[in-house]
């Protein structure tokens, strides 16, 4: 069976914009209460779309005239706004994009998941909406610098990117002025005292011949890799790492899933007796034994595989927590019943992508878990992204 969507027909309609979904885009119905789908649109908004794609329960349209604004519009700061596949909210007011992002996280779960939530969804704003972002990846082609078009494998060239710390914005600025950069995905960060790294990835480097950086997480000092993750608002590094902190509290053994280059660990190893950190990428595992010598911290066992792999294998005892991190993917293929299988007394779940987390909580909480907590961090102002941390306790024993 065909399920490849119908080319829209050539009309317009009106649509008032009710609110923002997952994706970022504007949600309108209809005259029949099908729904459609506008991107840079506005809850509030009044608009003309030409439909461009038609499917059985939902349309997308782009915007042709905006009939009437929302109260909730601004102007946009980038000069590339609309263009460039990064930052799709920029003509939104901050206080609006926190609420359709608490709104979006409670739709996932109780939507995807299925879930009861235990009470209101508390969302950490970024101090500042704009200037928060203190490591970002970008493309170099042909001499020129930039993000990719929105909906495009295309360069969208940009000298300056409003989102970007300030010393970063430079940095890109004079990237795209050397022209001499090599083509490919560069890696541009910043880390203590304003120092800037900027890496070509995918390359293989002399060894050593990086900038070394680091970055403060509480009273800890975190070195890092190029291409190794880090959280990249600089505003809400600390307060995230607390919640989770607070959220696993005390105990002899914590396990630690996707650990990275130690974000979390080393504050999990000041709490619990015994910590394993779990990590896939070996650059990461490096980091991490380095930072953990770095903070004189024995008590942390790093393993470098799958951290399904390692929860399917158990730990040899049951842990007090469990803290993961995964990618936006979620927990690969069994992996939430794997981790559910360990009997934790406590699940800490931190996720980058409100669907994924839902799913996998769901799985959690069939096989024993209550949720007790739901925290968002918004991480990524002006875009649809949300972080969220989620907290489980055991309820009954695992099948």
């Amino acid at each position: 069976m065909n399920h490849a969507p119908k080319p829209a027909p050539e009309r317009e309609v009106e649509l008032t914009i009710s609110s923002l979904a997952g994706g970022g885009d504007g949600i309108g119905r209809e005259a029949g209460g099908r729904v459609c789908f506008v991107p840079f649109s506005a809850p509030g908004d009044r608009v003309r779309v030409r439909l461009v794609e038609e499917r059985a329960r939902f349309t997308r349209g782009e915007i042709v005239e905006l009939l009437a604004a929302s109260p909730v519009r601004t102007e946009p700061q980038c000069p590339v706004f609309g263009l460039c596949g990064g930052c799709a909210w920029q003509h939104i007011q901050y206080a609006a994009q926190l609420d359709a992002k608490r709104e979006i996280l409670r739709s996932a779960l109780e939507r995807v998941g299925r879930l009861s939530l235990p009470g209101p969804i508390e969302l950490v704003p970024s101090p500042v909406p704009y200037r928060y972002r203190a490591r970002t990846r970008v493309l170099v082609e042909g001499g020129r610098v930039g993000y990719r078009q929105r909906r495009s494998h295309a360069l969208c060239a940009a000298s300056h990117c409003p989102v970007l710390v300030p010393e970063l914005d430079i940095a890109l600025a004079e990237l795209g002025a050397s022209g001499e950069s090599g083509s490919g995905e560069w890696e541009l960060v910043s880390g203590e005292g304003g120092a800037v790294r900027m890496e070509r990835l995918g390359v293989l480097a002399p060894r050593g011949s990086a900038v070394e950086l680091s970055i403060r997480i509480g009273a800890d000092s975190l070195v890092f890799s190029p291409g190794v993750f880090v959280q990249s608002n600089r505003w809400l590094r600390d307060a995230l790492a607390a919640a989770v902190h607070e959220a696993a509290e005390h105990g002899t053994l914590a396990v630690e899933l996707f650990a990275g280059a130690g974000f979390l660990t080393l504050g999990l190893a000041r709490r619990f007796t015994k910590v394993v950190a779990v990590e896939g990428g070996a650059a990461g595992c490096a980091d991490l034994v380095r930072n953990a010598r770095r903070a004189g911290l024995r008590n942390i066992d790093v393993r470098c595989e799958a951290a399904e792999r390692a929860a399917a294998q158990g730990f040899g005892a049951i842990p007090d927590a469990v803290v993961l991190d995964p990618p936006r993917s979620g927990l690969a293929a069994n992996g939430a019943a794997a981790v559910c299988a360990l009997g934790a007394k406590r699940i800490v779940y931190l996720s980058c992508d409100p669907a994924t987390l839902a799913r996998d909580l769901g799985v959690l909480c069939a096989g024993g878990y209550k949720l007790r907590c739901v925290r968002g961090f918004d991480l990524f102002p002006q875009t649809a992204h949300v972080e969220a941390l989620a907290t489980l306790e055991l309820a009954r024993a695992p099948a």
